[in-house]
């Protein structure tokens, strides 16, 4: 899957900036500039030291760009395009400057996200054949989410909510708030909703699920931390009428166990929240 399209450049810039100006500072990369050799045009190779899958390009490219129009950056594969170990994924050709002092910014953007993408395949892997979607959490990085869930598109899997107001979802503070009741935090929230405002509700029990499709239920159901066995007999009382999620205790070893359930979904905060980077390096030819 290329999911280049799915982040517009736009989105790119203001992260990339302050990227660049965080690591340059006020003296800009003084390592370089001491050299004396700035000026020379370099070639260089980005290249895996691992095999996974590749998220992030666009903005390794926009680094060099906003460093030094004269950079050319080549992206050899796309993301979201899975490359085995001592690939090059991309070339860039430019003076030193721009090239010694992006360097850094550009892998920490490819080698984090293509982490994430990479991780990512391994659970959609796992699942293949069964009609369950891996998604993401708002489990992010400040001022990361779009990329990281971007990165998870570049692996194959499905965006959770991407923001508080995205849509309703009702967890166990929130019942609390309304006096520990399900049905009539489940009836608040359909009074405030509008019509095209969706509604999940998170159950740690198949009593819980019970009572709320007793009271009309929703339109989603977080099923959380459930054995399988709970899971299947959820996905059962369920029917068909609303949209099934699992999510705890996913791993590569217990992803298709769960999916194999009947869930529709399989929710992991953990992707963004926890990442194993995938080794890249960049290499002077």
């Amino acid at each position: 899957m290329n999911a280049a399209y799915l982040l517009p450049p736009i989105m790119w810039e203001p992260m990339v900036r302050g990227a660049l100006l965080e690591d340059f500072g006020i003296g800009g990369d003084v390592t370089t500039e001491a050299l004396g050799q700035s000026d020379i045009v370099l070639q260089a190779a980005f290249r895996v030291r691992k095999a996974g899958v590749i998220a992030g390009l666009p903005g390794a490219a926009l680094v060099f760009s906003l460093l030094d129009p004269a950079v050319r950056f080549e992206a050899l594969v796309g993301d979201g395009q899975y490359v085995e170990e001592g690939t090059t994924i991309a070339r860039a050709s430019g003076p030193a400057r721009a090239i010694l002092g992006g360097e850094r910014v550009a892998l920490n953007l490819l080698c984090h996200l293509s982490g994430i993408a990479s991780t990512t395949r391994i659970i959609v892997d796992a699942v293949s054949g069964t009609k369950a979607r891996v998604c993401c959490t708002r489990k992010t990085l400040p001022g990361l989410r779009a990329f990281q869930k971007y990165a998870v598109l570049s692996g194959g899997g499905s965006n959770h909510r991407y923001r508080l107001d995205d849509a309703i979802l009702i967890k166990d503070n929130h019942i609390a708030l309304c006096g520990g009741s399900i049905r009539a935090t489940l009836d608040a929230a359909r009074r405030r909703a509008g019509h095209l405002m969706k509604i999940e509700l998170e159950v740690d029990t198949l009593e819980q699920l019970e009572t709320a499709l007793e009271h009309g239920g929703a339109d989603a159901f977080l099923l959380d931390n459930m054995s399988t066995d709970q899971l299947r007999k959820a996905v059962a009382l369920i029917d068909g009428r609303a949209i099934a999620e699992a999510s705890g205790g996913i791993r590569p070893d217990t992803a298709r166990a769960i999916a194999e359930t009947g869930v529709d979904i399989l929710s992991l905060g953990w992707l963004t929240q926890t990442v194993t980077a995938l080794d890249i390096g960049l290499d002077i030819v």
